[in-house]
């Protein structure tokens, strides 16, 4: 009869376990914190209605779908932006990424589960803007592969913006400039107003910023039904490429 051993065998459990664990409790994380709420779900959902249903809009066509695509795009930078960097921002400061580099889950695992965490939280926003737009009336149209590869694209330029701020500059800094950041691309980026409402010589400007892109391409697809946008998709692709190289370089752990 072979003995039973019941000596312990300590060891790090599989990557996809630990990423799995740590982009769980992230997601707990930004469901908790109320001023996450607030930027990823209530805001966007309030300006979905308040701008679909308010005379305040001058647009062709039914005012819910030309908001919906830019309250999507908002949806994005909330998250994967504002939200990822002001969190992981203070991370750094109260010395968490230390303690969790210190641990089996390696950096490269640490930021696939943020990743994750990230995505999985845009997925919910687009299912509840989605939702609450279609009650409302909103129509889609076009390709809605399209639509999910430039929101993929939009947030690997929005997540690279956010880690290269929290990743450089002090927590109260972070905190300051991506709300900052926030408001002024949602004046700016077409969310809400179309672009052809600025001045004509800043359009270019505003349609080369992600949001901007973002929104461009998603009214594109999604409102006008038209093919893959690759002007807005290359925008977005190099954001996401410049920014995401630059955090890589300059993101300091502690």
């Amino acid at each position: 009869m072979t003995a039973l051993d019941f000596r312990p065998a300590p060891g790090a459990a599989p990557l996809p376990r630990m990423v799995a664990a740590q982009a769980g409790a992230e997601i707990r994380a930004i469901l908790r914190n109320g001023e996450q709420l607030l930027l990823t779900m209530i805001i966007p959902v309030l300006l979905l209605v308040g701008f679909a249903k308010a005379p305040l809009l001058n647009v062709p066509g039914a005012r819910v779908d030309f908001v919906a695509p830019g309250v999507l795009a908002l949806a994005v930078m909330s998250t994967a932006f504002t939200g990822q960097a002001i969190a992981t921002g203070f991370e750094r400061r109260y010395g968490v990424l230390k303690r969790l580099g210190a641990t089996p889950l390696s950096r490269p695992g640490l930021l696939l589960a943020k990743t994750v965490a990230v995505l999985a939280v845009e997925a919910l926003q687009v299912a509840v803007l989605s939702v609450v737009a279609l009650v409302l009336g909103w129509v889609p149209h076009g390709n809605p592969v399209w639509a999910l590869l430039l929101l993929l694209l939009g947030t690997a330029a929005f997540s690279g913006l956010g880690l290269l701020m929290a990743g450089t500059l002090r927590a109260e800094a972070t905190l300051a400039g991506a709300n900052l950041v926030y408001l002024v691309l949602l004046g700016l980026g077409g969310v809400v107003f179309p672009l052809s409402v600025y001045p004509e010589a800043f359009r270019p400007v505003l349609e080369a910023l992600p949001i901007g892109a973002l929104t461009t391409g998603l009214r594109a697809v999604l409102a006008e039904g038209s093919g893959f946008p690759l002007g807005p998709a290359c925008v977005l692709a190099i954001w996401a490429a410049v920014a995401l190289g630059l955090a890589s370089r300059t993101f300091r752990w502690e």
